[in-house]
């Protein structure tokens, strides 16, 4: 099991250069940004600073959009991280959430999503790609053979098809082991079909990690729920509730869910959070005493999840890495 940590962009550029300097030193293998430029100070910079206070961390978006950025400039940006990190950064990628919403735009859909990923890889390879409405094709002279890893955001059937068909990894905003399992499964499915060995392919679960008695757990991480019913909704409003490839525990928590607010988004004032029980936050979060952690990321990696991705969003943020150094993360490693 893998462990990371992921920021929002209002982390101060101090406080974010001691954070990775801990959760490197602590046992942490990957750092992620979200990847919202109006909501948040946008990441690139983040990563850039904070790649040249660490030495083995990876880092990268969690995740990017195929219509935030001209491909071009995209892979450019992406290319030159890797070369400055020495081969330390990936990529999450999905539709767009926040990053365009925000804006009153549409998500990409998954036909463009998945030539995103192809273009880019290629491009970052020092291949020839074109693409869009460019007349003529594009070649980095500078690019020297990096192959990006690319994780792809994923909750509904056509999206983790797309995962499985062109992705390295799956990021999966939610850590309920049941629901993990049923949705990497039809990823990893959708790959083996289409030819791909699966053998080492990635699952991210990425969520919410706060220790305390439940009741504090609990409060401080209501947000996340919201955020991910989000995601739930577009499902719904796209497949209905009937549909029996879609389990009823993934979708019965939102329907009383009246809304959501982006300008809040992942915010703990974000002011739809009335729908969401307490038993709703304890599944989706892994909250608890250090041991409570421990047993909940065992049944993840049961259900095939080989990185834990920690939200630093609920404040305790030193603690937090501080407990996962001393306590979690050694647990682990001891089994490897």
């Amino acid at each position: 099991m893998d462990f990371a940590i992921c920021f929002k962009g209002f982390v101060e550029p101090k406080r974010a250069r001691a954070l990775v300097r801990q959760a490197e030193n602590a046992g942490f293998t990957h750092c992620w940004f979200y990847d919202s430029h109006i909501l948040w100070r946008e990441s690139y910079m983040a990563m850039a600073m904070c790649m040249e206070h660490t030495t083995k961390m990876r880092f990268g978006p969690c995740v990017t959009n195929p219509n935030t950025r001209d491909w071009s400039l995209a892979a450019s940006m992406f290319g030159s991280l890797a070369k400055q990190s020495e081969g330390r950064f990936d990529i999450g990628l999905g539709r767009g959430d926040s990053a365009v919403r925000v804006m009153g735009k549409k998500p990409a859909t998954l036909k463009r999503l998945e030539e995103f990923t192809h273009v880019v890889k290629a491009l970052i390879r020092g291949e020839e790609a074109q693409y869009g409405e460019c007349p003529e094709p594009v070649k980095f002279p500078w690019a020297e053979g990096y192959e990006l890893p690319v994780w792809v955001a994923a909750y509904g059937p056509k999206a983790l098809a797309s995962a499985g068909r062109v992705g390295d990894g799956l990021i999966l905003q939610i850590a309920e082991p049941k629901i993990i399992k049923w949705l990497a499964d039809q990823a990893i499915e959708e790959g083996k079909n289409s030819g791909r060995d699966m053998s080492n392919y990635k699952v991210m679960a990425a969520a919410p990690a706060y220790f305390g008695s439940k009741e504090d757990c609990i409060e401080a991480t209501r947000w996340f729920p919201a955020m991910v019913g989000n995601h739930v909704a577009d499902i719904v409003e796209k497949y209905g509730t009937e549909r029996k490839d879609i389990p009823e525990s993934l979708t019965a928590y939102i329907k009383d869910r009246k809304g959501y607010d982006y300008s809040k988004h992942g915010q703990s004032d974000n002011p739809y959070l009335d729908f969401i029980s307490d038993e709703i936050v304890e599944s989706f979060s892994v909250l608890g005493e250090a041991d409570e952690h421990i047993a909940k990321i065992h049944e993840l990696e049961d259900a095939g999840v080989t990185q834990f991705n920690i939200y630093l969003d609920n404040g305790n943020e030193e603690q937090i890495i501080a407990e996962y150094g001393k306590t979690i993360i050694p647990a682990f490693a001891a089994e490897k």
